[in-house]
């Protein structure tokens, strides 16, 4: 009778374990049913925001405003035009200034290795004398 009853137990336990289990995918589930709720509801405004932003960074500055135009006008919107310019003068002087120092670290590095070669072709003529 005990080893019915301890069969019986062991069966109760495995039937508690699976409740028990069961309980926690329901509750996963309805976790992920919540999150994909808030993914339907904030994915369209996120990829709304995204496209927005990756259209005006691609869009090119019109430098060719006059007071004939349609749209608005404005001397702020001329002084960041003179700014963007400048900017970009500013910016071309950079570049410049980068490719003649690279240009001249290139010649430079040319005699350099003519040193090192120099170099290490006198140490082992030395090291020759030497044995």
């Amino acid at each position: 009778m005990t080893e019915q009853h301890q069969h019986e137990g062991e069966a109760l336990h495995q039937v508690t374990d699976e409740i028990e289990e069961l309980d926690k995918l329901e509750e996963d589930v309805s976790l992920m049913a919540q999150k994909i709720a808030e993914f339907r509801e904030t994915l369209p405004a996120q990829l709304q925001n995204t496209l927005a932003s990756v259209l005006s960074a691609q869009r090119p500055v019109n430098f060719n405003l006059s007071d004939n135009d349609p749209g608005p006008s404005s001397n702020a919107n001329q002084e960041g035009v003179v700014a963007l310019v400048e900017d970009d003068v500013a910016h071309t002087e950079k570049i410049e200034t980068i490719k003649q120092k690279i240009s001249s670290n290139d010649s430079a590095m040319l005699s350099v290795v003519k040193r090192m070669k120099d170099s290490i072709s006198d140490y082992f003529q030395n090291q020759l004398l030497l044995d």
